[in-house]
């Protein structure tokens, strides 16, 4: 991303989230203060583009679902990975709570954006110590947003600036009240195709060198896809904005390449299985993305 913007998907996955909320059900993922984290001027523009593209063209779905006739912004959302941001949101924190009731003490949101989990789960962020790590400008972005709504800021929130492509994650916990002895949950979402694969490999590596063992990471990754029109013009679109996609995976050496780093595979969610989880019975048009897969890795 841009040195010194805020990550704009950052915003947009946001109101992906905001937007799911308030007007779709059943909820998979139900982020009710999404909304009021994006300044207005972000989201009537965000809203004005939704306009303008449905007016020339609204993107092809799989779905046969009648809805899709008459409202055809559940296309544009599909397109846009709203099933994406949904599935994984809630994978990860239905983890996160299975993880904390096993002894988990402490959750690092790596690539946090304008994540809420801290103002919206009181009943679990009284059990842990949490740490936001993101890009400084997106960090600076969501604490000025907090300071304009007067939102408090929890005593057991902790907000660690980390530019993924200079720095360390092990360097930059390490000068916060992060404990290298406590078992810790860490989630990584929407990040790693924006990364080298080196990049990569060295915040996985960051995370075994600085959690013990039986702390786990959830994270998302894009597997290699053909070239379609679509798949060409979601590329161009985010290199337009400097978030290019730059990394891909293979599910099936995946496990092979985080044992290299001190990782177990635990769960590789195909989107077949993502699927089946989170959207097998919905009748809004909504299914799991091909090219998408949740991984859940423990430290040996």
């Amino acid at each position: 991303m841009k040195e010194n913007q805020v990550s704009l998907t950052a915003i947009m996955t946001a109101y992906l989230r905001a937007y799911h909320a308030m007007n779709d059900t059943p909820k998979i993922f139900d982020d009710f203060l999404a909304y009021r984290l994006i300044p207005e001027e972000r989201r009537a523009l965000i809203e004005q583009g939704f306009s303008r593209v449905l007016q020339i063209n609204v993107p092809e779905s799989n779905s046969t679902c009648s809805d899709q006739a008459t409202n055809p912004l559940p296309s544009l959302l599909q397109a846009m990975g709203l099933p994406n941001v949904l599935s994984r949101s809630r994978y990860t924190e239905d983890n996160l709570e299975q993880a904390i009731k096993q002894g988990v003490k402490q959750y690092v949101i790596l690539g946090a954006g304008m994540d809420t989990f801290a103002f919206r789960r009181p009943d679990l962020l009284s059990k842990v110590q949490v740490f936001e790590v993101d890009h400084p400008a997106t960090q600076a972005f969501k604490l000025n947003r907090l300071a304009e709504l007067e939102w408090e800021i929890p005593s057991n929130l902790h907000f660690v600036p980390v530019d993924f492509t200079k720095e360390s994650l092990a360097d930059a916990l390490k000068g916060t009240s992060y404990d290298v002895q406590t078992k810790s949950f860490f989630s990584w979402l929407g990040v790693t195709m924006y990364l080298t694969r080196n990049e990569v490999f060295a915040t996985l590596r960051s995370i075994t060198d600085i959690a013990p063992v039986g702390s786990a990471v959830i994270f998302d990754y894009f597997v290699p896809e053909e070239a379609t029109p679509h798949m060409k013009e979601m590329q161009e679109d985010l290199r337009k904005i400097g978030e290019p996609i730059k990394t891909t995976f293979d599910p099936s050496t995946l496990a092979f390449e985080l044992k290299s780093l001190g990782l177990r595979l635990h769960e590789n969610l195909s989107p077949s299985d993502i699927q089946e989880r989170y959207f097998q019975s919905r009748t809004d048009g909504y299914y799991a993305s091909k090219h998408v897969h949740l991984a859940g890795a423990v430290v040996e």
